[in-house]
Parts: C-alpha cells; structure tokens; sequence
C-alpha cells in the first residue's frame, strides 16, 4: 500500500536535510521508537511499539538509509521487522525529500508498505493503516519541533547549546488512532456524497 504524508520543521533546508539524516538524534522524536543497535553510519537496528485498541504490536527490526542525494536533499530508507509475537511482519521502502517553505521545509515522504501475516488484518476495513501513518507523522513533527525549540538560546558565550534530548518514546494510542480512523471514513462518505 501506498502512504504520503508531509510536514514542516522550521529549519532551512539545509538545516533540516542534516537534523533528518541524524537518526540517533531524531528516532525518539517517533512515537513507540527506540534505536537498539547502531549497525554502521547507515544502518540501524530498532523497535516500534503500537496499540490499535486492545492489540499491542512491537516490531524488532531494521532500518538502512539506501540512498542519500544530498544535491537534491532525497533519501530511500529500506525498514523491515517482525512482531515479537510472530503475528506477522512489515516491509517499507521510504523515500524522503525536503522543500523550502516559507522561513523552514516542508518534507515529503512517500511510503510503500507491505504488511504480512495476521497484523495484515488489523488495518484493514477503516483506513487504520492511513490513520496511523498520519498520526505518526504529527506526532513525530510536534515532539521534533519541541526538541528543537527546547535546544534553542545558546549560553552568553554564543557557544552552539548540546542538542535537546528527544522525548521518551510512548506507544500510539488505539483508541485516538481508532477514532481517527473513524473521522477519516465519515470525511470521506459526505465528501463523495457532495
């Protein structure tokens, strides 16, 4: 399945191309995120954890940036894990790029998501898969735009601050991402009907 998402950091391209390629720094800002292992400057081992309503999924898997066009500030990221509890797994081939916008960027990102396995099951009927995209960009934009407000104002002596550390990562909310979800789909009903 086919996901776009996009959001905005307030950075200069150039800025933001360099926060988004430090995964160590970033990777906390994505709700139910945590690096577990570093691979190589391009490979990554991690877990996601999600609840969709009593259902808590965690993915231990893999992440390498493939590609990094820095010209063109568009990177290919190739993801891949498997539930813990051997309910299935998910493959993703991510491509990011940025854009000016306004004083920041915007990022784009295009996902190719395959799911496999009974978690398969879990997104399909509403639109959950969409739903949960959409909610992990937000939340990733506001907890990255935190992080770098909170590491903003430098000491008298004009010397750069330490980055902000990223806030814990917390599991998506199934019932938010459920009632979302839901939202979406009556959207959609009364936009066809119009």
């Amino acid at each position: 399945m086919k996901l776009r998402n996009a959001f905005e950091v307030p950075l200069p391209p150039a800025e933001a191309w360099d926060l988004l390629l430090d995964v160590e720094r970033i990777a906390p800002c994505l709700p139910g995120a945590s690096i577990t292992e570093v691979i190589d400057a391009r490979s990554y081992k991690g877990r996601v954890s999600v609840r969709l309503g009593p259902v808590a999924l965690a993915f231990d898997g893999t992440a390498v940036l493939e590609e990094i066009d820095a010209g063109a500030r568009r990177a290919r990221v190739r993801a891949q894990g498997a539930d813990s509890k051997g309910r299935g797994g998910a493959n993703a081939n991510v491509e990011f790029r940025l854009e000016p916008a306004g004083g920041g960027a915007r990022v784009l990102i295009e996902t190719d998501l395959n799911l496999s396995g009974s978690i398969a099951q879990y997104g399909r009927g509403v639109g959950i898969i969409q739903a949960t995209s959409e909610q992990l960009v937000g939340e990733f934009a506001a907890n990255l735009r935190k992080q770098l407000s909170a590491g903003e104002g430098g000491g008298a002596s004009g010397a750069e601050p330490p980055p902000a550390p990223a806030p814990e990562a917390k599991p998506i909310s199934g019932f938010r991402l459920l009632v979302r979800a839901l939202w979406h789909q009556l959207k959609r009903l009364f936009v066809r009907r119009g």
